[in-house]
């Protein structure tokens, strides 16, 4: 089974980049990587989404390797909550867990809005 460790290295290769640029141009000590390969330890929820941001790969894929590692289109896609696709979703029926990971996505999709306004010629 992959572990996050293994697709994070593996992006970092179809990049052809070497782990060392990776982890410098995201701020990642070579300690955190050593502990991510080790299985001692994972990544964090924000250091995950500039990750899957930097790639441009879904937090489903990166985490659980569910599906292939794609690039999201987030104009494109219908979003969860839109009245039209969920009209009896109410997010009070949610778990905890649940609610916490839409904040976390919600988190992503203004992260990667925010990098794409930066990357934008004025």
């Amino acid at each position: 089974m992959q572990s996050i460790y293994d697709r994070i290295e593996l992006l970092i290769e179809q990049k052809g980049m070497t782990k060392k640029a990776f982890s410098e141009q995201l701020g990642i000590s070579t300690g955190n990587m050593g502990d991510w390969k080790r299985g001692k330890s994972t990544p964090g929820t924000h250091k995950l989404i500039e990750i899957g941001a930097f790639f441009g790969v879904s937090l489903d894929w990166l985490i659980l390797g569910k599906t292939s590692p794609s690039i999201l289109r987030e104009e494109s896609e219908d979003y969860f909550f839109e009245q039209i696709r969920q009209s009896n979703c109410h997010f009070d029926e949610l778990q905890p867990r649940e609610k916490e990971f839409i904040k976390e996505y919600l988190a992503f999709t203004e992260y990667r809005r925010r990098k794409q306004e930066e990357q934008l010629p004025e």
